[in-house]
C-alpha cells in the first residue's frame, strides 16, 4: 500500500502566530489552533503543522525537521540559513510595512552614530545581524544577548540597542531614539533544499505560495459593478482602471450595459463620484477572497 504524501509545515508561534493563521484561512487553510498544542488542526490532511518560535524555524527547514515554513527574514539572516526561499509576503501583525531592526538609544545620548558605539554595550536578540553590522563599519564592541524587555535596558544596564520596530511608536514611548537600520524584514516562505527537489512538495509548496499571495493582493483590492447606457460607456471607461480592462457585458435593457473591474480598494472613495457623473448606476463595491495574477 503507497504511504501518504506529508508536508510538514512549520508556522510562527508568538506575534506573527494570529497574522499568520489569518492570511492561511484567506488563502483556504483553516488552521484551529490549540492553547494546549503545539501541533495545530488544519483542514488539509496532506498538511502537518507544527508550532514552533519564528527563531527557530529556518534552523529546523534548514537541517529537514519541516519541509517548509513561514519566518521573518531576520530570523534567516541571523541564522546564517541555508535555505530555498519560496517568496516574500508583506504582512505583520500590526501593518503591512517591513519590520526593522534599529539601532536605538536613549533621546539624551551622546551617541549619533555607529562610530560612537567604540568600547560600548550593545543589548539585542540578533547578536549575530548586530556583531556583522559593527564588523561592517570596523567598530568594536561588546554585544550581548537579551532575553526580553531591551527598550527598558537602553536606559540603565547598557550603552544601546538593537531592537525590531514597525512603526518606531514603542521606541518613541520610551524616550528612545533611532540612530540607523540594521536589517529590513519581512515574512518569507521557506523551503529544505531536499524538500523543494521533490516533485510532490515542490507543487504542494507552490500551491500555498499562490494561494497566499492571491489572498494578500486581495487585502489591498475590491471589485465594482455598475450598469450604463451604452452611449456614455466611452466616458466612463476613460475614468475606470483595471488590472487589465474591465468586462462590458450587455443587459436585457436595449442600449444598456454592465460593466465590471477590480481597483485599489484605496482609490474607490475618489472614483465612485466621477463614475456617478459620467452616468453610472447601481454601482456596487465588494470585496476580493484571492487575486492571482
Amino acid at each position: 500500500m503507497k504511504s501518504k504524501s506529508i508536508l510538514r509545515f512549520g508556522l510562527p508561534k508568538g506575534s506573527l502566530q494570529e497574522a499568520t493563521v489569518e492570511k492561511m484561512a484567506k488563502a483556504g487553510f483553516n488552521i484551529h489552533v490549540s492553547s494546549r498544542s503545539y501541533v495545530p488542526y488544519v483542514d488539509d490532511d496532506e498538511l502537518e503543522i507544527r508550532l514552533i518560535r519564528a527563531q527557530e524555524i529556518s534552523r529546523y527547514v534548514e537541517h529537514g525537521y519541516l519541509d517548509c515554513g513561514i519566518t521573518g527574514h531576520d530570523w534567516i539572516v541571523e541564522n546564517n540559513s541555508k535555505v530555498h526561499e519560496v517568496g516574500e509576503f508583506l504582512f505583520s501583525k500590526a501593518t503591512r510595512q517591513p519590520a526593522r531592526w534599529v539601532l536605538a538609544v536613549p533621546e539624551k545620548s551622546r551617541i549619533k552614530s555607529v562610530k560612537d558605539l567604540k568600547g560600548k554595550r550593545i543589548a539585542t536578540e540578533v547578536v549575530n545581524v548586530t556583531r556583522k553590522y559593527l564588523r561592517k563599519h570596523g567598530v568594536k564592541a561588546e554585544v550581548e544577548f537579551s532575553w526580553g524587555a531591551t527598550e527598558i535596558k537602553a536606559h540603565e544596564l547598557v550603552d544601546a540597542i538593537v531592537e525590531l520596530t514597525e512603526t518606531g511608536s514603542s521606541l518613541r514611548a520610551n524616550n528612545l531614539r533611532i540612530v540607523d537600520t540594521l536589517l529590513t524584514s519581512t515574512p518569507r516562505l521557506i523551503a529544505n533544499h531536499d524538500a523543494w527537489k521533490n516533485k510532490w512538495k515542490r507543487q504542494k509548496i507552490e500551491t500555498m505560495a499562490l494561494l497566499l499571495k492571491g489572498a494578500l493582493e486581495a487585502e489591498a483590492k475590491v471589485g465594482l459593478k455598475m450598469n450604463i447606457a451604452e452611449k456614455n460607456l466611452t466616458k466612463l471607461l476613460q475614468a475606470l482602471p483595471a488590472l487589465r480592462n474591465p468586462t462590458v457585458s450587455r443587459l436585457s435593457q436595449s442600449n444598456w450595459v454592465a460593466v465590471e473591474t477590480i481597483i485599489d480598494e484605496h482609490i474607490v472613495r475618489e472614483i465612485i463620484p466621477r463614475l456617478k457623473a459620467a452616468g453610472a448606476e447601481g454601482i456596487i463595491e465588494y470585496p476580493l477572497n484571492k487575486v492571482v495574477y
